[in-house]
């Protein structure tokens, strides 16, 4: 373990230092002119466009293995879009339960709460925890992310939702998709933006549809007002131009080329199976580090729960943990703007709702090499702030 800690610079450094969860790094080898195959200046709703749109949504179906029956569509808006969107137009029809074990998963319960008016069950869980997923009545609507990316927990699998559910489930899987296996079967409606697991460029989000979500969508009319860009549904039928490149408003071409870029790399690599593997490789560096570090620990308390893509990561040195909060984000301050201003580590502190501490990204475009040299540098800013 270690103890006793060296204020002199790591003679290693990495050679990429973006490690934020998001917008995450680009993959290996990215240059600006692989995107020189974009159509800019052209309509989305051109066959240039359209044929680009169509092959970025058949690509998103190999590479995360969505079933044949499942539709997928890209909206506006990132994640935040693609669950509103979803929340918007399914809820209201059957009870409804919240679930939420982080900062993402509480905004979506002040939406359907607050906004939507929903006499909903809320359950949650403090920071570092999974609720009790057996207790959930799933012949609700249930809503709930897979990967809390502010608190570093995740589920560890879907056997606790059951198939003859009647129900929907609503899944916010944005810090999860390409990183982690999701059960389709299990999932009514998948969320997710391409900016997190595969680097892409922000503000587009990705709506996966089961064949029961379409039912709902074609059988129920909520009774608040719905703006245009959340209709999904014309004359009590699916809009099937969305699941099939044809956007609901204007999306950028050239970040949907970096998109298709990055999925070409996840397919060149090994698909789904080789992105898994070297998160979990990196996770793996990570963790191998705070099990051998005192001043440091996993946020996240059950290793069954721990992310392998957004590692949150708590300050546990009894110097600084008996500190207010308040003053445990000074500290975490300091050491992270050591970092940053040493070219090492950008944009690793804790979410600013989530408990202070460190959040390190560690999803498939990092590489293991960099999270290793890393590691000292933690220990290094840890010193150094301590000493200060």
């Amino acid at each position: 373990m270690t103890d006793r800690l060296s204020v002199a610079a790591p003679d290693i450094r990495p050679a990429d230092p973006r490690f934020s969860s998001g917008p995450c790094k680009k993959r290996p080898g990215w240059t600006l002119q692989n995107l020189n195959d974009a159509p800019l200046g052209r309509s989305h709703r051109a066959a240039a466009g359209k044929s680009k749109l169509a092959r970025a949504i058949d690509l998103t179906r190999d590479v995360l293995r969505v079933p044949d029956d499942h539709r997928i569509g890209i909206v506006p808006a990132s994640d935040t879009g693609a669950f509103e969107m979803a929340m918007w137009t399914m809820l209201g029809a059957r009870p409804t339960t919240m679930v939420a074990w982080e900062s993402f998963g509480a905004g979506w319960v002040t939406d359907a709460v607050k906004q939507l008016g929903l006499d909903a069950e809320v359950i949650t869980a403090d920071y570092g925890t999974l609720p009790d997923m057996a207790t959930i009545d799933w012949n609700s609507d249930v809503c709930f992310t897979w990967n809390g990316t502010t608190s570093g927990v995740r589920m560890p699998s879907g056997d606790v939702i059951p198939g003859d559910r009647e129900g929907l489930t609503l899944c916010d899987a944005t810090s999860a998709a390409f990183a982690q296996p999701l059960p389709f079967d299990k999932l009514d409606v998948v969320t997710f933006s391409w900016q997190k697991v595969l680097g892409g460029e922000a503000a587009h989000g990705v709506l996966v549809l089961s064949p029961r979500a379409v039912e709902r969508l074609e059988s129920y009319t909520p009774r608040w007002p719905l703006p245009k860009i959340f209709r999904l549904t014309k004359g009590g039928k699916l809009i099937e131009g969305i699941f099939s490149g044809a956007t609901i408003n204007t999306p950028s071409m050239l970040c949907v080329e970096d998109y298709l870029d990055a999925l070409d790399w996840a397919v060149s690599i090994g698909g789904f199976d080789a992105l898994h593997k070297r998160a979990d490789d990196n996770f793996a560096v990570i963790d191998e580090w705070v099990s051998r570090t005192l001043w440091i620990d996993n946020l996240a308390v059950d290793p069954r729960t721990r992310s392998n893509t957004s590692v949150c990561l708590k300050i546990v040195d009894q110097d600084i943990a008996s500190l207010d909060a308040d003053a445990q984000n000074a500290f975490v301050k300091r050491m992270t703007k050591l970092l940053d201003d040493e070219g090492v580590a950008h944009d690793i502190g804790a979410y600013r709702d989530a408990p202070p501490g460190l959040r390190i990204w560690t999803g498939a475009t990092v590489e293991a090499s960099d999270l290793a040299t890393l590691t000292p540098w933690l220990d290094h800013a840890f010193a150094l702030a301590k000493s200060a």
